[in-house]
């Protein structure tokens, strides 16, 4: 159990990857399937993973990632997985209208912490970004027009494993313990 939360806690976000060291498709596809163990409402699973681990692919996501005017990191980047929104199945649907909840946001979140966790958990290091090109990366991966990509997880061996002093706010002010 404690290993788990060695793993919350020495996860940092990257931005600064080892450009020399290739990411080893094994050790990508054990980390996709963590993601696609991952718990979903209803069990939709509203997602689709697209995995870039190529060197010409992987520097054309970096610029259409960089193009927003951000993420200039991801040029050292050796592979991404960009993460769609698909369609829920009909009962979280249905779970929309009764009670007006949206699910499918909630469980790619959950699917993403398991990759940064599992990635985390075989020597990788991630950095999730929101900011990119959509229709740069939809041309890129050949993803269709009508889909909607959430996130997309830069991925690759850190150059330096120095860990960064974690700041949070006090838990005073984001937690509140209604218990017994």
């Amino acid at each position: 159990m404690s290993e788990f939360f060695e793993l919350i806690k020495t996860r940092q976000s990257c931005r600064n990857f080892d450009s020399e060291r290739a990411v080893e498709n094994e050790k990508l596809i054990k980390v996709i399937r963590a993601a696609l163990l991952s718990p979903s409402a209803v069990n939709s699973q509203p997602w689709h993973f697209t995995v870039v681990n190529s060197k010409e692919k992987s520097k054309e996501v970096a610029k259409a990632v960089q193009k927003a005017g951000s993420n200039e990191f991801t040029s050292s980047c050796p592979a991404f997985i960009i993460i769609n929104e698909e369609e829920t199945n009909i009962f979280s649907k249905e779970g929309k209208k009764v009670i007006g909840q949206e699910f499918a946001s909630n469980d790619i979140g959950i699917a993403v912490a398991h990759i940064i966790l599992a990635a985390q958990s075989v020597a990788l290091s991630t950095c999730i970004m929101g900011r990119f090109d959509e229709q740069e990366i939809k041309k890129i991966c050949d993803i269709h027009k009508g889909k909607r990509i959430r996130l997309i997880i830069a991925i690759g061996y850190a150059k330096n494993d120095e860990f960064r002093i974690k700041s949070r706010k006090p838990e005073t002010e984001t937690v509140t313990y209604i218990i017994d």
